[in-house]
C-alpha cells in the first residue's frame, strides 16, 4: 500500500504545481475525443482490493503496463459508469479477479459482462481470469463459460508471478499488432544497375 500512496502523492504534487491545473489525484489529460488506452483493466470486488487488486496494479505498473485501476484512474466528480465504460472499452485486456466477493456484487459482474461481450464479438481473447479463494466448481456454478478458461490461481502463484504472466500476454499481443520493422540496411548503390 505504501507504493500506491507514494505514486498517488507524486501525482497529487505534480497536479498541484502544474501551471493552470486544478488539484486532482490523477490528472485527467484525456479529451472526450481521445480517451487514453490501457493495456489492462482490473475488475475486482472492493473487498479484494487490499489483498490482490492493489498489489497486482502495483506489480503490473512496475512492469511498465498501463493499467485502469479505480483508485489510480477515477477522480472526484467523475461519472463512475462513464469512466468504467471508457476503461473497459479502451483496455486491451480485462483482468478479472473472480472470488466469492466478486460474485456477491452486481457491479463487477457487469464489468465481466462487458468484457465478455467484447471477447465474443472479436477474434482475440480479452478476459484474463484470476481465481482468488474460489474453486473450479464455484467458477462453473457462477460463470460456466469461464470454467474451461485457463486462469491464474492466487493460491498457487504470487502477485509478482501473476504480473509476469499477464505481462507476457500483453507483450505477445503487442508483437502481433506491431507494424513490421523496416529494413534499416543502407541501400548499396553499387548493386543498382541500369537496364
Amino acid at each position: 500500500m505504501d507504493q500506491l500512496q507514494r505514486r498517488l502523492a507524486a501525482n497529487e504534487t505534480s497536479a498541484r504545481t502544474a501551471p493552470g491545473r486544478a488539484w486532482s489525484v490523477a490528472p485527467n489529460t484525456n479529451t472526450p475525443e481521445s480517451p487514453k488506452s490501457f493495456d489492462v483493466f482490473i475488475s475486482h470486488a472492493s473487498e479484494d482490493k487490499d489483498e490482490i487488486a492493489r498489489p497486482l496494479y502495483l506489480a503490473l505498473t512496475e512492469r511498465g503496463l498501463s493499467v485502469w485501476f479505480d483508485e489510480a484512474t477515477l477522480t472526484v466528480g467523475d461519472s463512475l459508469r462513464r469512466k468504467i465504460d471508457e476503461g473497459l472499452r479502451t483496455s486491451t485486456f480485462g483482468v478479472v479477479v473472480l472470488s466469492p466477493n466478486f460474485f456477491a456484487k452486481e457491479w463487477p459482474q457487469a464489468e465481466l459482462d462487458a468484457l465478455h461481450d467484447r471477447q465474443m464479438t472479436g477474434a482475440d481473447k480479452v478476459i484474463l481470469p484470476i481465481w482468488h479463494k474460489i474453486s473450479k466448481d464455484e467458477i462453473a456454478a457462477n460463470v460456466p463459460m469461464l470454467a474451461g478458461t485457463l486462469g491464474l490461481q492466487s493460491a498457487l502463484m504470487s502477485v509478482a508471478e501473476m504480473a509476469v504472466e499477464i505481462d507476457n500476454v500483453v507483450q505477445s499481443r503487442r508483437a502481433q499488432v506491431a507494424p513490421p520493422e523496416q529494413d534499416s540496411q543502407p541501400l548499396d548503390e553499387s548493386r543498382n544497375t541500369e537496364l
